[in-house]
């Protein structure tokens, strides 16, 4: 099977091109064992490309970890470059989490509109009703102590630390056990988000079923949702992950999340998957 190893602002892909046949079915262990099939092959999700009766095209996406998840933004943002280079103008993209167009902004820079936030505690989802804008949750770990995140589904759940410093913490000490708290049943997706100014952001993301990544394109989404409820920063607000930037801008006209940034595809192969 043909395959396209990416990274949008760091966050690493294996997209498999499985339009010409039916869905891709793998467990777990097949989906980590694709992560071994030779060097430069590990990644924080692994995506197929299917044939969609909504779209041009179904984007079915794994974890690392092996687990079958809704979103990545960034992932949508990789298959829309590769729909606009196959000359597709604004293709539209499936997903489990819904419908996403995706448009060039130039060079390498791809537009993926993400939708409206979903922000009631049970649309998180939360364990218990609960204020999304600030969190009744705390956690004590590696020596620090963090309260009242913000939350937003953005296709997958999110919640978001408001800190002085995101290089400082124990990322990835903190990440997994907030990832496993009772409090979200779907798991979650947990940001460190440092606000620079009205209009820019420092932001390390501990992904559930992927760990620390260079990027996360929802998790940049629901930083600047959730740090604009709280009055930190504007709608429109640059975000500087590990890998480079990404330009989040959640309009007030329409409610929905438009994200853009660069894409890369690294190299082209033929992949046999594994049992």
């Amino acid at each position: 099977m043909r395959y396209l190893k990416m990274n949008g602002a760091g966050n690493a892909f294996v997209i498999l091109d499985a339009r010409a046949g039916g869905a891709v079915s793998l467990e777990p262990k097949a989906v980590q064992a694709v992560a071994q099939t030779g060097p430069g092959m590990a990644f924080d999700q692994l995506i197929a490309l299917e044939r969609s009766e909504r779209g041009d095209v179904f984007m079915r996406i794994w974890n690392a970890s092996g687990e079958e998840v809704s979103a990545c933004g960034n992932g949508a943002r990789a298959v829309g470059w590769i729909l606009i280079d196959e000359g597709r103008d604004s293709p539209v993209i499936e997903t489990r989490a819904g419908l996403l167009r995706a448009h060039s902004a130039g060079g390498s820079q791809v537009t993926v509109d993400m939708g409206s936030p979903l922000l009631k505690w049970e649309e998180i989802p939360l364990a218990r009703k609960m204020d999304t804008i600030t969190l009744n949750y705390s956690i004590e770990a590696g020596g620090v102590r963090l309260s009242d995140p913000g939350a937003a589904n953005m296709g997958n759940p999110h919640v978001v630390f408001f800190v002085d410093d995101a290089e400082a913490l124990p990322a990835h000490v903190i990440g997994p056990l907030v990832e496993h708290d009772a409090l979200f049943p779907d798991r979650a997706n947990v940001g460190f988000c440092a606000p620079q100014g009205r209009s820019r952001m420092r932001l390390r993301v501990w992904e559930r079923g992927a760990g620390l990544t260079k990027a996360c394109g929802t998790g940049a989404c629901a930083a600047v949702v959730a740090a604009h409820r709280r009055g930190l920063v504007d709608r429109r607000c640059d975000v500087i992950v590990d890998g480079g930037a990404l330009l989040i801008d959640w309009s007030a006209q329409d409610d929905r999340v438009r994200m853009t940034g660069p894409v890369e595809l690294e190299r082209v192969g033929e992949l046999q998957l594994p049992p």
